[in-house]
C-alpha cells in the first residue's frame, strides 16, 4: 500500500489539538446539532437517517479491519472486537438499525465515555491528516458518540438508576470474560492484564493488579457524570429517574 494508504505513511504525523484534530471535533459536534433536527421527522424519515448512520459506522469500523489485512497487521491478539470502543462500534450500529433500547443504555454509559476519551487524545501516531486511518478513526469514534446522541435526542430514548446497575453489571461481568480470553491468547484487550507497553493515562496509576480498581472508579465516575443531566431534568419536572 502507498500514499494515504500507506503503512508507513510519509506524511505529517498527527497533532493533538492541531487544526486538523480541531476541525474534526467541529464536525462531530456540527453532526450531531444538526442530526437533533430529526427530532420532528416522521417515522420513516428517521428510521432512515438512523439505519444510514448504522452502514457508516459499521463500514468505518469495517474498513480498519480490511486495512490492518491488506497491511499484514491484523492479528487474534490485538484486532478482534473485544476492547470496549470496538465492540460498542457494532453493537451501536445494531441499535441505530433496530432501535434497540436495551443496547442505548451501554452505549450511552460505556460508548460515550469511551469515544469522548479517544476524539479527546486519539492515539494516531503517524497517520495524520489526511492519511485514511485519520479519517477512519475519527468517523467510527465520532459516530460511537453520535449514535447514543442520536437515540436520546431524536428517538427519545433516555437512561435511569436500573439501566445504570444494568450496564456496570454487565460490563464487570464482560471484564472478567475477557480477562480469562486474554490469558487463553495472550492478548491485552480492555488493558486487564498489564499496562499497554506504550505510553498512557494507566502510567500515572498504580501497578497491575491495582490499576483496575481506579479504572473501575474512573467508570463509574464517568457513568454517574452521564447520568446527571438527566436527574436533574427528572428533578425539575418532578419525575423519578427509572430506566
Amino acid at each position: 500500500m502507498s500514499g494515504l494508504l500507506a503503512l508507513d505513511y510519509p506524511g505529517p504525523a498527527f497533532q493533538s489539538l492541531g487544526p486538523a484534530h480541531v476541525a474534526a471535533l467541529a464536525s462531530i459536534l456540527l453532526l450531531n446539532i444538526a442530526l437533533a433536527q430529526f427530532r420532528h421527522a416522521s417515522d420513516q424519515t428517521r428510521q432512515r437517517v438512523r439505519r444510514s448512520l448504522a452502514v457508516a459506522i459499521w463500514t468505518a469500523e469495517a474498513s480498519w479491519h480490511f486495512w490492518n489485512i491488506a497491511a499484514g497487521t491484523w492479528t487474534v491478539q490485538s484486532m478482534l472486537p473485544l476492547n470496549m470502543c470496538s465492540l460498542l462500534i457494532w453493537l451501536s450500529g445494531l441499535m441505530l438499525w433496530r432501535r434497540d433500547a436495551r443496547i442505548f443504555e451501554f452505549a450511552y454509559f460505556l460508548g460515550v465515555g469511551a469515544a469522548l476519551q479517544y476524539l479527546a487524545t486519539p492515539d494516531l501516531g503517524d497517520y495524520g491528516f489526511p492519511h485514511f486511518r485519520f479519517f477512519q478513526a475519527f468517523m467510527s469514534h465520532g459516530l460511537l458518540l453520535t449514535a447514543p446522541i442520536v437515540m436520546t435526542t431524536v428517538e427519545g430514548l433516555r437512561p435511569g438508576w436500573r439501566s445504570l446497575r444494568r450496564t456496570i453489571l454487565g460490563a464487570n461481568v464482560y471484564a472478567a470474560a475477557i480477562y480469562v480470553v486474554n490469558l487463553a491468547i495472550g492478548s491485552n484487550y480492555l488493558m486487564l492484564n498489564g499496562k499497554p507497553a506504550t505510553s498512557s493515562v494507566l502510567d500515572l496509576l498504580p501497578d497491575w493488579p491495582y490499576y483496575i480498581v481506579f479504572m473501575e472508579l474512573i467508570g463509574l465516575a464517568t457513568c454517574l457524570i452521564l447520568l446527571l443531566p438527566f436527574l436533574i431534568a427528572d428533578q425539575r419536572s418532578g419525575r423519578a429517574a427509572g430506566g
